[in-house]
C-alpha cells in the first residue's frame, strides 16, 4: 500500500493505492462517513462489474448503499445528469457534512465532484477511480465540471475530495482501449518536468498496458505524486504552475468537439495526438529538436495511441480547429496559452503564440 498526500491549505487529503482496495470498500471509507449509509454515484459499466462486491463490502460494515447510476461517456456530463443527480442527493436527505462516494471512470469523477460542491453549498466526496485516466489525473487535484455545447469542462468548481481511494486491480476489468487512454496521462508527467520518467515509460509502458501489476503501481504511484506536487502549488491554476498539466489538452479537446465528444476519440486518445502536435508545434516554432518530436510521437504509437492527425479523417481544417480552442476555459485576456516544449522534460506555457500559424500547422498535419 502507498498513501501519498496532497497538501491543498485548508483541504489536505490522502491518495490510498492498494490491491484489492476494492473489496473492502466499506472499510476504507468507513471513516468518512458520519452514518451507516452510502450514497455512492457509479455508471452503468462501472455497477456492472463492482456493484455485487462493493454492497458486499459495505454489508460486512454494516453501512447501507444507495447507488445513482449513469451512462457511461462524456455524454453523461451534462446540465440534464447534473440536476438529476442533485435532485437525487438532496431526495436521499444528503447532509453537507456526508461524504458521497464517486466509483468510477473521469465522467463520474467531475460529475460527482460538481454536484457535491453545489449541493447544500458544499458536500463532501471520495473519489474512488476505477479507470487509469481516473487514477492518475482527474481524480486527484479537485477540478470537477461538465460539458455544454459550447465545450469541454466550462462549467464547473475547484471542489476537493476527502480521500481518493485507489484500486490498481479495477483495471483488470478494463478494455485495452481504455487502458490505453488513460496511459496517455501517465506519458504527460515525463514530458512536462521528469525527462527520467519518459524513459521508464518507453521501457515499461507496453508491459504496463499488458497488465503488469509492479509497472502499473508504479505509474499510478509516479503520477500521483508528480500531480500532487503541482496541485498543492498552484490549486486554482493562478500562478501558471498548474497549467502544465494541461500539455496536450488544447489540441486534444478541439479534437473532441470536433468528434463530437464521442467513442470516435477518447479524452485520453485526443491528449494524446495534442501531446504530438504540441511537440511538432514546438518543432515548428525553432522550439524543439525534430528527432525529440519524433521520440514522442514514437512513444505514442508504439503504445497503441493516436500519433497522426491526418489518420483521424477529419472533414474540418485547421481553422475549425482553432475556433473550437477559443472556447477554451484558459482564455486570458483574449489570448489562449498553449503548452509547447523545448525538449522532453521541458514543457513550458507560451502566451503569445499566432493562432493563425497554429490554423496552418492543423492544416498541414490534417494533409498528412
Amino acid at each position: 500500500m502507498a498513501v501519498i498526500p496532497v497538501g491543498i491549505f485548508g483541504a489536505p487529503y490522502d491518495v490510498r493505492i492498494e490491491r484489492g482496495l476494492l473489496r473492502n470498500a466499506g472499510e476504507a471509507c468507513r471513516p468518512f462517513l458520519r452514518k451507516p449509509l452510502a450514497l455512492i454515484v457509479s455508471d452503468e459499466r462501472v455497477a456492472e462489474c463492482w456493484r455485487r462486491i462493493v454492497d458486499a463490502a459495505f454489508a460486512a460494515e454494516r453501512i447501507e448503499t444507495r447507488w445513482h447510476i449513469v451512462p457511461p461517456g462524456e455524454s453523461s456530463k451534462n446540465w440534464a445528469r447534473l440536476e438529476g443527480l442533485v435532485d437525487w442527493l438532496l431526495h436521499n436527505e444528503v447532509e453537507r457534512g456526508d461524504a458521497i462516494v464517486a466509483l468510477g471512470g473521469g465522467v463520474v469523477g467531475d460529475l460527482t465532484g460538481f454536484a457535491a460542491s453545489i449541493t447544500k453549498r458544499g458536500c463532501r466526496f471520495v473519489q474512488i477511480p476505477t479507470t487509469l485516466l481516473a487514477q492518475v489525473d482527474s481524480s486527484v487535484g479537485g477540478k470537477t465540471a461538465i460539458n455544454t455545447r459550447m465545450g469541454k469542462n466550462l462549467v464547473g468548481t475547484f471542489h476537493q475530495p476527502c480521500a481518493v481511494l485507489i484500486d490498481p486491480d479495477a483495471l483488470d476489468t478494463l478494455p485495452l482501449r481504455e487502458v490505453r487512454a488513460g496511459y496517455a496521462e501517465v506519458i504527460k508527467y515525463g514530458l512536462i518536468n521528469d525527462r527520467a520518467f519518459f524513459e521508464w515509460c518507453e521501457a515499461n509502458g507496453l508491459a504496463l498496458l499488458r497488465g503488469d501489476p509492479t509497472a502499473r503501481e508504479h505509474a499510478i504511484a509516479a503520477s500521483v505524486k508528480a500531480k500532487a506536487r503541482i496541485v498543492s502549488t498552484d490549486e486554482r491554476e493562478t500562478t501558471g504552475t498548474r497549467a502544465l498539466l494541461n500539455l496536450g489538452h488544447t489540441f486534444g479537446h478541439a479534437l473532441e468537439a470536433e468528434t463530437g465528444f464521442s467513442d470516435k476519440l477518447l479524452h485520453g486518445e485526443g491528449v494524446a495526438l495534442g501531446m504530438v502536435l504540441a511537440a511538432r508545434f514546438s518543432v515548428r516554432q525553432g522550439l524543439m529538436k525534430g528527432q525529440e518530436a519524433e521520440r514522442v510521437a514514437a512513444h505514442v504509437a508504439a503504445s497503441g495511441l493516436p500519433a497522426s492527425l491526418h489518420a483521424l479523417n477529419l472533414t474540418c481544417d485547421g481553422r475549425s480547429l482553432v475556433d473550437h480552442m477559443l472556447h477554451d476555459k484558459k482564455m486570458d485576456a483574449g489570448t489562449l496559452p498553449f503548452l509547447l516544449m523545448r525538449g522532453i522534460g521541458e514543457t513550458f506555457v507560451a502566451r503569445d503564440v499566432n493562432l493563425e500559424l497554429v490554423a496552418d500547422f492543423l492544416d498541414q498535419q490534417l494533409r498528412g
